[in-house]
Order: structure tokens, then sequence, then C-alpha cells
């Protein structure tokens, strides 16, 4: 598999990831704020999707950062419906992997600028891949901590990793992103 072939699957697992979270929990849930007065869902969600959507628009030609973006903004409070937030997400979601399928591997040690930063393209791309992580994670830890026993796991059930391991496939980032589809 390629490098690119691996980031985009990357990305895929992490939006599925989200996804399958984000549908966990009621439309009150997304507004909650997370400890100590921390992001809630929905913030992450519009923050995620302002980055992603930002980096990636023109993501060759253009700085990532776009006067466009009021990235302050993503970290207050909105009424939005659940809806709107999964448009939104939609969108930045299909513009970075938009843009991430037209790249090859010979594309990977060319420039971009980020912030005014110059940065290889491999570079910008793994640190866009985790800073979406991040988040994500921040998504997932809020959504579950929400849903207490309703939870449904993710990743491989609590106590089962030894019958996990005992069945011996191969894991694939696609694979996994599958089975948060609801694929087998």
């Amino acid at each position: 598999m390629s490098v690119v072939g691996s980031l985009l699957d990357e990305y895929k697992r992490y939006k599925a990831l989200a996804e399958a979270a984000i549908a966990q929990v009621d439309d009150a849930a997304l507004t909650r704020l997370g400890p100590a007065g921390g992001n809630s869902i929905d913030i992450l969600i519009r923050h995620i999707a302002g980055n992603l959507q930002s980096r990636f628009t023109d993501f060759r030609t253009s700085d990532g950062e776009k006067p466009w973006r009021h990235r302050d903004d993503e970290f207050e409070t909105a009424s939005l419906s659940r809806a709107e937030l999964m448009t939104s997400w939609a969108g930045a979601w299909a513009t970075v992997l938009g843009e991430v399928s037209k790249l090859t591997d010979a594309d990977l040690d060319q420039t971009v600028t980020v912030r005014q930063q110059p940065l290889r393209i491999d570079e910008a791309l793994h640190r866009s891949l985790a800073h979406t992580a991040y988040h994500v994670g921040q998504i997932v830890y809020l959504a579950k901590e929400m849903r207490g026993d309703a939870w449904r796991t993710l990743s491989i059930p609590k106590g089962q990793s030894a019958a996990y391991n005992r069945q011996a496939k191969h894991e694939t980032a696609a694979a996994h992103t599958e089975l948060l589809k609801g694929g087998k």
C-alpha cells in the first residue's frame, strides 16, 4: 500500500470513529460541555470541520489557514441542529478526502503552506491527521462518558482481547472503518 493510501485510510477511520460516537448521543448531549467546562461534541465537530475545510481547500496552492476561517468562533456556543453540524462535517470531509485522494507518494516531498509556514506535504498530512485524531478521541471520550453502560464499544470490547487475538486476522484501517459503519 502507498503512503498516501495509508493516510487516506486513516483519515477515513477517524471520520468513521467520530461518526459512530456521535450517532450514540442524543441532540442535547451534543452541546453538553466536557469536564471543567471543556469543549462539547458540537464544538469539536465545528472545530474539526473548520480546520479540515481550511487546510484542504486549495490545498496545494494557498495557505492552509484561510482568511475566511474564524477559528476562535469554532469554540463558542452556536445554535446549530445536528443536521447543520453534520452537513458542515460532511463537506469538510469531502474536501480533505478529495484532496488527499488526488495525491501520489511522489507528491509527498513537495511543499504546502500552513500559517505562513512551509511544510512538506507528508509533514502537513501527518500533522493534520494527528490533530484530527486528537479531537476525534475527545469526541469518543465525551460520548462514552455520556452514554455510560449504554455505550457501544468502537474497538475491542473490554475483557475480549485474548479472544480477538485468537482470531488472528490482520485488521486494516479500511476494515476497521467498514466495521464502524456497520459492515462485517
